[in-house]
């Protein structure tokens, strides 16, 4: 089979998308360093480097001595050329970051919402946290290049609506993404919330070291006043065929206590009545926890030595909705996260770890979330500026960007 050849434009593309991506890793590099990881002889990556700074997307950063001859020129990302932000939806409040291209953070904030539906808008909630993230960042929304948003449902992309959303005020209506778009002016993606701390996970994973390494494929189970799974398969997430995967919460499975008839069936419940929010503190109060939320009823439960009933029956219905996940998906590793998950820490899931090995033939590793802060918003940020910057670097990348740049300029 013939292989047809690159052409020039598509060659200098790629080995400008290849320093583009190693500046990133390395930081500042020489023009010889440059070329040196590339394998581009130094008038390529001279050319490269001259094409890359008329575009805007590197700049000079100062020169190193060298050991023998003059000093060299060292060239940087730069980090202003675009920028992007994450947002959190929940449904009585909205947190929004705005990251540089390199991703670091220059402003983040929380606005409160309104209750009412009528008051409501998915455009105006997002637009409400980005404009307070945008005066803490000192950025105004049209230089943004990704947006990427974490909400508490499905975005199905065939219909264009958050599907089980009906809990989120004015979140339900057909032409979602649509709207945002529309009203934001720059490209957006809803993405679940709970796919977004997969996201987060993986992204702290792999970049600290001792941390559990998730490769192949490993599942989030979150536990907070709702529940989800998130699946990711060697970095991509699993969102089913309408954005629905992962919604364990209608997962039946046996009822506690529950006893098998003349046919051999057992009484079932969704797994959300087992351990959604309102569950989880029906539970501890029955063992005398009081408090005014499933997470800090767990976090007092871990604390307190009379917390180990408590915890020991918490844990027996996380591993009886895991043994069913398991062993469809057998995956490497289970974290657990959301604020229940994460309050439970090492206690829980230790107890879980020996209720799920005790239960099901598959010993999967399990783990606490290792994402400090809010995990969800910290996945919308990883994928924004990973949309970011594949927008920048693509192909056209720096003749787009270009063209962006004299256009802004005339209309100044």
């Amino acid at each position: 089979m013939a292989i047809t050849p690159g052409t020039p434009r598509l060659l200098r593309a790629l080995n400008d998308r290849a320093a583009l991506d190693l500046l990133l890793e390395h930081g500042p590099l020489t023009r010889t360093r440059l070329g040196e990881l590339t394998g581009l002889s130094k008038p390529t990556a001279s050319q490269l480097l001259l094409r890359l700074e008329a575009a805007g997307l590197v700049v000079p950063a100062g020169t190193v001595e060298g050991t023998s001859g003059p000093s060299a020129q060292v060239y940087a990302i730069n980090s202003t050329a675009g920028f992007a932000a994450g947002v959190d939806v929940i449904p009585r409040r909205a947190s929004a970051e705005i990251v540089d291209l390199t991703g670091r953070s220059l402003g983040a904030a929380s606005v409160d919402l309104p209750k009412a539906a009528a008051d409501r808008s998915p455009a105006g909630d997002v637009r409400a946290a980005l404009e307070a993230a945008g005066r803490a960042a000192g950025i105004d929304l049209p230089q943004l290049t990704s947006v990427v948003v974490g909400a508490q449902g499905a975005h199905d992309p065939v219909s264009d609506t958050l599907m089980y959303g009906g809990h989120m005020p004015g979140w339900s209506r057909p032409g979602l993404l649509a709207a945002l778009e529309a009203d934001l002016g720059v490209a957006v993606s809803v993405e679940n919330d709970v796919n977004l701390a997969a996201v987060a996970e993986r992204t702290v994973a792999e970049s600290s070291a001792g941390q559990p390494r998730p490769t192949d494929c490993f599942a989030l189970l979150w536990m907070g006043d709702g529940l989800g799974l998130a699946v990711d398969l060697a970095g991509i997430l699993h969102r089913g065929a309408t954005g629905g995967a992962g919604e364990v919460g209608y997962m039946p499975v046996p009822a506690p206590g529950s006893t098998a008839d003349r046919a051999g069936r057992r009484g079932s419940v969704a797994l959300q009545d087992l351990l959604g929010g309102p569950a989880v503190l029906r539970l501890a109060r029955e063992h005398g926890i009081k408090a005014r939320g499933p997470a800090l009823a767990v976090k007092r439960a871990v604390e307190s030595p009379e917390g180990g009933a408590f915890l020991a029956e918490l844990a027996a219905r996380v591993a009886t909705g895991l043994a069913t996940i398991v062993s469809v998906l057998d995956p490497d590793l289970v974290v657990l996260s959301g604020d229940v998950g994460r309050a439970g820490g090492k206690r829980l899931r230790d107890l879980v770890r020996v209720e799920l090995h005790r239960s099901s033939p598959f010993h999967t590793p399990v783990a606490v979330s290792a994402v400090p802060g809010n995990p969800v918003l910290a996945g919308a940020v990883a994928l924004a500026v990973g949309a970011s910057r594949e927008r920048l670097f693509s192909a056209d990348g720096p003749e787009h960007h270009r063209s962006t740049q004299r256009t802004n300029r005339s209309t100044r």
